[in-house]
Formats: C-alpha cells, structure tokens, sequence
C-alpha cells in the first residue's frame, strides 16, 4: 500500500509535463505561431490529435520528445483555486464578478488582473479559466454573481481591462462561456432560441469589445445549444463571426465536458477538448481521419492553435511541474479591500442614517450572514481562501462600543458541512480515506488520506494515477456534538454510496435516481434525525464508488464510470428563540445592523435560482420587518450576487447591497458603515420590484430542451425603459456620502464620422463635505431608425475620485460604436444617418445633462 501525504492540498499528479519556470518575456503571438508551425511539421497524425483532448482535468497534452510541454488551467474568474475543488491550497479570494463590475472602475479591473496573474503563478498555473462575460438575461441565474452586468459595453470593457492585467503578467486568459449561457437549467443540452439582432448586439457584444481590446489568448465555448446546434460546434458563431468577422487569432477550449462530437467540433474551431476524455477525440478522431471524415487541414488548424497558446505561455519550457504554493501578499489583500469599498451599492440612506458613528453608536448586528463569512458563490468561481472576514468581527474592531449579536433565523439550504465536529481516527481535523483500484472494494487500499473537508465531491481530486480510473473508496470519521439532543446529519452522494453509523446503515444511495443541485453530477441531500449525547463521538463510515449507477444510466451516457464523492453535513438541534433574541438586541442597540442574503449553496453554478425571494420560507423579511419595528435605526445589508424581492424597502430607512466581497468582505463592509471610506458602487444590475417585472419572465428557464429568447433586445433597462415600469432601484443606481453635480458638457464636434469621433468634457464637482468617487453614465438615444431600437444605450462611463469641494473635468470620447446597430440586411453594424441626443447621468433613471449631435452620413462595418 502506497501512502499519500496527509494535506489534499496539492494537485495529483499526471503523467503530463505540467509547468512552469520563469521565463524572460514571453513570445509574441505572431513568434508563437512560427515556432507552432515549426513543430507541427515534426508530428504524426496521432500526436497532432493528442494536443486537442487535455491530458487530464486541468492540463494539456506534453509531448516531451518533441518538445511540446503541457500548461495546466486553473479555475475561476475571482481567484486562482489550483487543482482541487474543495479543500485545496489556499488563495486570494477577490470579490465575484458582479461586485467587480458594480465598481464600475476600469482601471481596478486591470489592478484584479494583474494579481489574479501572481495567484495563477502560484497555483503553477498558466491559464486562468475566467473572466465569465455572460448577460444577466433574468434574476435567476445561477451564475449571475460571476459575471459583470446587464449590460454588454459594461461587461466587456470591464472584461477587457480585466484580460489585460492577467496577460500583461503572462498568463492567458479564457474568456467565457462563447455563448447564449444565461441559464444554468438543462445547461449541457439547452438549446439558446436567439436570433440574430440580439445575439449581435447583446450576447456576442461583450466578447467583440474584449476581443477588438484586449485579444484574449483563449475563449472558452460553452455547454449549451444556440438556435440547434451545440456551441463547440457551431459553424456561425466560431467560424463566421470569431474566426472570420472579428480575425480572432487564438485558441478555442471547450466547458469541461462541453464537448459533443468528434468531427464537427475540431471543424467549427474549438481547438482543446477539456478535461481528458476517450468518449469523442483521440482514437475517434485518427479514425475519422483516416476514413476521409475531416480533413487533415481542419486537425493541422486545431493543432496549430493548441500549440501556440503552449508556445504562448511556456515555449519549450520542459521543467517540472513545481508544487502549488500560498502567496498572501499585502498588496493583494489591499487591493481587494479596496475593491470592496468600491463595490458595496448604497441603495437607500433616509435621513443622512449612514455612516455610524464608532465612536458613540452601539450597534446590534443580527441575521443570519452576521456571523459566517458569505465570501464566494458555488461552483467554479470557489475556492479555499487565505483567510476569511466576517462582519460582526469587522465590525467589533471598528466600534468603540459594545456590539451586540443575535442570530436572527438559519437560512441553510443544506446543512453546513460536519467537518468542525470531525476528526480522523488519530484524533487529527479531517476524514480518513483509504481507496482501491477497481470499483469493488478489493484487495488492500492503495492510497490512504486525510482530507480536511467532509465536502467530498471528488470529480477533479481522486488519485487516479494510483487507482485507476475504475475506483472504490472508504471514508471513515468520528462526529462529536457539543451538546445531547436531536442532531441532523445529511448525506448526499455523487456516484454510488453508502452511509453507516456506528456500524448500521442508514441511508443507502448506491442507485439513486433523484438529481440534486450540484456543479457536475449529485444526488439529492437526505437527512437523518438521530439522538446523540454531547461530547460521545459516533463513527461515520461511506462506502463509495465512481461506477455510474442504476445501470440503465450506463446506456444512456454511453459510459460506465464517472465521478464519485459525496457531501456529509451535520446540524445540532435548536433550543432558542432566535427572532426574540433579535428584537432584544435591536431595543438595546443606538442601531441595528441586519445582514441577510443567500450564500454559495443558493446561487451556484450548476442550478438557477427558484425564485426572488430570500431564503427560507419568508424567515428573513420576517426578522428584518420585527428588528425594524424594535429599532427604526435599522441598516439592511444584503449579501447576493442578483436581484432579491425587498417587500420591507419603505419600512428600512438603509440599505446597502453587499454581494460577494471576497476574502476583505467583513472588513470592506465595516469601512463603509462607519464611513471610513464613503462607499462608490452603483448597480451594474437592475433590482425589479417583483420577478413579474422582469424581462425573461415569461420564457424563462424554457420547455422541452429549449429556451426563446424572446424578450429579444430588451433586457435590463432597455425593458424597463420600454414598457415604463419603474423597477425597485434602476441600473446605474448607487448613493454617496457626499454629493456631486454635473456641469454643462461640451462636445468637440457636433457631427459623428468615419474619421472624427466626438470629445466630450464635462466638470463634475464634489459639493459635499467628505471625500467620494461618482460614475458618470454617458447614454446615447437615436431619435429616428430604420429598426426599433431601445430607448437609451450605455455607450460610456468613468469614475472620477474628488476630494470635498473638488472640481474636475473629464473627457470622454464617442466613436461609431456608440451609434450602432447590428442590421442583417446589410449584414453588418451600421449608425445611421441622423440626429442622436447624449444623456449624460449618475443612473440609468437620473439623467442630469444632455447634448445632441449628428451623424450626416451612415457609417457600417463588421468589426
């Protein structure tokens, strides 16, 4: 028996050449295509085929004796996790995209980048799988809180500054998901319906802007269908608009798994299969090959892609893969506090309520994100951070008072993992694994680990250079409740298992068939009450396999194993009141400071959201509506990645949008209720008074494997604007502790052309008594088209920083792009000749100037 190191903090192995050793600059891109090139002539049909499947989860495909080393990808868009899901090394943890994208900073999103690239470095890792840079078609979206906006131009200018830092640092980016991903129901097989308008002007836009700016060295396409044909595959957008239209030079990679055939894919342009996989490439492909089924130029063409991001990122670099390391830079934890404070969205501040005083305010801090760091959505964008703030701390190191707590109410969607009550057999935090080659528990364990974690989803960590890719698990660990009563403990399973309790099974999930709400593959949670006695350890046993069971299921996806793992949770029994105990501590308290929200269990990828509402069963408007009664000084902070119903919003004279801050989440937080920063956010999302309102909400999440798109250009704003409801707080919307005013813009020309663009100049003064930062939103309305276009468009946007009394102007400059529209009888983009006003506003619904000019000659093109 062969044991591993104790920490799952390191990446497994591979039989690949993994990277990285510095290098001096790294190649241009038209150096990395001859050196490609030059290579490409030395290798077989068989090695060519090889470079288009990974060589295992993460990592490309070496060929050591051709000098073709591999790179290895890390995940996500909000820091660099490293090769392990859950529990891996531990890394900087920056706010999620849509926290990113309310700061509405360009400049910071190149700073993000730019240290996302050290902790790539870190994790040994040359390509970071993100930024994510899909619409925020419908409030529901699972993975809304990972990407930017509703808006196009906000996403991909904020992306393209993004994509600059990382690779002004060397390491590529994968842009993503190429495209129609706006749903994660039926993700791998939902057929996108958009036509043509929209998928140019909104779904394809925020790809061209980061593309035309920054030139991502790789896109990444995604798992669904757009308009039949899945999005590997498709012929329209890869080959006609990315490889054609935009002369995009770089690699296509596929979603993990996202691959669905062995010809059509390599011939439409996506250039990698990820992660390693026998089902569609390798020999299938040498055989289609070989039977005349694709050409030999389309796989030199896939194969010449895959080689210069290699020779892009590590040229012939063949030097071992060095171990993933920690790298917990001040500088790092600086700039994610900062963009915090950036990012927090004042939504609502009655009667000057915000800033507390530290001083002299005793405030009480209740709800149920209090106490809990709410860092990070689910799926992907998570990660294993260096460390954790959480608001009441933050807010007791601020305060000279005392600071009260109260829970408030539980909103678990499943319990929260076992594992502080966890420890292994030698009395260490963790859970004992011993695995066996082959799926059927025989023999000696061939690997034994302690892992950290009773979160054991094992798709991308089992050790499958030891055991094969047929495998069997034990894990065994010892539960202590702190206290006697009536404890819950839950158990979810990703291939086959087994849980036993001292012994006795009780629960047997070896062939489930009811899904569950995971990222890949998972059943649902089950639960079981048992009466346990206080510090009285009792022994958990699963049994685990990574065999895809019932075995009809074998059929159907056409393979016999997959993934296997499974989550233990556990819960002690509640023995207090804890709306009570919150209305008391709101009676005692100057103030009250509620935080409510969802969490990384609620928004995730993998499953969209089920409804607006904040969870569960109503428990959280309940205590926010007694605390406010208790105590009308009551600040509501909310913690989500999307829109959630307010039915209390006229009650609570404050409310700050909080999202997913990150790592610095508790103490960016702490900085702005006690006014130590004024906070600058402003929505790059519109909050609707009620789902009913919203856009998609009559073709959302689909039928029968599709999904219409028939809300067509009008998402976000443009619907609000069109239909004229009022939404709950408007896009572009965010309060200041200080004011601003706008003075009278001045236009350096009145005509748009071809060969002049329009310079704006505009002061904008801070009048108020404390320093703060305003984005100016710049909007173009077109009087007169040939076809309907929405009532405004965010065509620009700055964020100008201004002491108390400051005074600054800025300027900003409008092209073709800002009066454009995409026509398909042309086909192309085209500003039509006429008369277009400038509305230039601290929202979407505040405009506060305006200008007009002309466009005295229709202007098209294609890029």
């Amino acid at each position: 028996m062969e044991t591993e190191p104790t920490s799952a903090n390191t990446t497994p192995k591979t039989d690949c050449t993994p990277p990285w050793s510095p290098q001096q600059g790294k190649p241009s891109l038209q150096h990395a295509r001859i050196k490609a090139k030059e290579k490409l002539e030395h290798l077989s049909l068989e090695e060519k085929v090889s470079l288009l499947t990974a060589a295992d989860f993460w990592r490309t495909t070496a060929i050591p004796e051709k000098g073709i080393p591999a790179i290895k990808t890390s995940d996500g868009p909000n820091g660099a996790r490293g090769g392990i899901f859950v529990g891996g090394t531990k890394a900087a943890l920056f706010p999620c995209g849509i926290s990113l994208a309310a700061t509405w900073n360009k400049d910071l999103l190149y700073k993000v980048g730019q240290h996302l690239a050290h902790e790539t470095r870190a994790r040994s890792a040359d390509m970071l799988l993100g930024p994510t840079i899909c619409m925020h078609r419908h409030p529901l979206g699972g993975r809304n809180f990972e990407s930017f906006s509703e808006d196009p131009l906000l996403t991909g200018k904020l992306a393209a500054q993004y994509v600059k830092g990382l690779q002004d640092q060397g390491v590529a980016a994968a842009i993503k998901h190429f495209v129609g991903n706006e749903q994660e129901t039926e993700r791998n097989t939902i057929d996108s319906i958009i036509t043509e308008r929209p998928l140019r002007e909104l779904y394809l836009r925020p790809f061209e802007i980061a593309i035309r700016e920054a030139n991502p060295w790789a896109v990444m396409s995604s798992y669904n269908k757009i308009n039949g044909i899945h999005a590997d595959m498709h012929p329209h957008t890869l080959k006609d608009v990315l490889r054609g239209e935009w002369s995009y030079d770089g690699t296509v990679v596929s979603d993990w798994g996202g691959t669905n055939s062995v010809v059509e894919s390599v011939q439409a342009g996506c250039d990698i299969e990820f992660p390693h996989s026998t089902k569609w490439r390798l020999a299938k492909l040498v055989e289609a090959a070989k039977e005349g089924r694709i050409s030999q130029g389309d796989i030199d063409a896939a194969a010449e892609n895959a080689l210069t991001l290699v020779e892009r990122l590590k040229g012939g670099d063949m030097s071992p893969e060095q171990p993933e390391r920690e790298d917990n830079r001040e500088a790092t934890r600086q700039l994610i506090r900062s963009a915090g404070h950036e990012g927090l969205t004042l939504l609502k501040n009655e009667g000057g309520l915000l800033p507390l005083c530290a001083r002299s305010t005793r405030v009480a801090v209740i709800g149920p994100n209090a106490n809990r760091a709410i860092a990070g959505g689910g799926g992907s964008a998570s990660l294993n951070p260096y460390y954790n703030t959480i608001p009441l701390d933050s807010i007791r190191r601020v305060s000279q008072q005392e600071v009260a707590f109260a829970q408030g109410c539980h909103i678990f969607k499943w319990l929260p993992v076992a594992s502080e009550y966890c420890t292994s057999q030698s009395g260490e935090p963790g859970v004992d694994i011993d695995w066996y080659a082959g799926d059927a528990f025989e023999g000696d364990p061939v690997v034994t680990q302690r892992r950290t974690n009773t979160d054991l989803f094992l798709w991308d960590s089992a050790p499958l250079e030891h055991v094969g890719p047929e495998w069997s698990a034990i894990a065994k660990t010892y539960l202590t409740p702190s206290v006697s009563g009536k404890h819950t403990i839950s158990f979810m399973s990703v291939g086959p298992g087994k849980l036993y309790v001292d012994g006795r099974m009780v629960l047997d999930l070896w062939n489930w068939t009811e899904e569950g709400e995971a990222m890949f593959d998972g059943s649902a949670d089950y639960l079981v009450e048992l009466d346990m006695e206080g510090n009285r350890a009792v022994e958990l046993k699963v049994e685990m396999t990574n065999e895809l069971r019932p075995l009809w299921k074998q059929d159907k996806f056409n393979m016999t194993h997959k993934y296997g793992g499974c989550r233990i949770g556990f819960k002690q029994e509640d023995k207090v009141d804890y709306v009570h105990n919150a209305v008391e501590a709101a009676r005692a308290a100057d103030a009250a400071v509620v935080v409510v929200g969802v969490d990384a269990e609620w928004e995730s990828e993998g499953y969209d959201r089920q409804t607006m509402d904040l969870p569960v069963d109503g428990s959280q408007d309940k205590l926010i509506r007694a605390v406010v009664e208790a105590n009308p000084r009551t600040v509501v902070v909310n913690q989500s990645g999307s829109p959630v119903h307010m039915p209390w919003v006229d009650s609570v004279p404050a409310i700050i949008q909080g999202w997913y801050q990150g790592q610095e989440a508790g103490n960016a937080l702490a900085d702005v209720l006690f006014g130590l920063v004024s906070p600058s956010g402003k929505l790059p999302a519109t909050f609707p008074q009620r789902i009913e309102h919203t856009p998609a909400r009559h073709n959302w999440p689909g039928e029968n494997g599709k999904v219409l798109y028939g809300e067509g250009l009008y998402i976000g704003y443009r619907h609000y604007d069109r239909i004229g409801i009022k939404p709950l707080f408007p896009f572009g919307h965010g309060l200041s502790y200080t004011t601003f005013e706008y003075g009278r813009p001045e236009l350096s020309s009145r005509v748009l052309s071809a060969d002049e663009n329009i310079r704006i100049t505009l002061a904008i003064s801070n009048v108020g008594d404390r320093a703060g930062a305003e984005i100016v939103q710049v909007y173009v309305h077109d009087e007169k088209s040939r076809l309907p276009r929405p009532e405004k468009e965010l065509v620009a946007f700055e964020k100008i920083f201004l002491e108390a009394d400051e005074t600054r102007h800025i300027h900003i400059t409008l092209d073709k792009h800002a009066v454009g529209y995409y026509d398909t009888a042309i086909p192309g983009w085209i500003g039509e000749q006429g008369r277009f006003e400038i509305l230039i506003g601290a929202s979407s619904a505040d405009i506060r100037r305006s200008a007009s000019f002309q466009v005295k000659e229709s202007l098209t093109w294609t890029f």
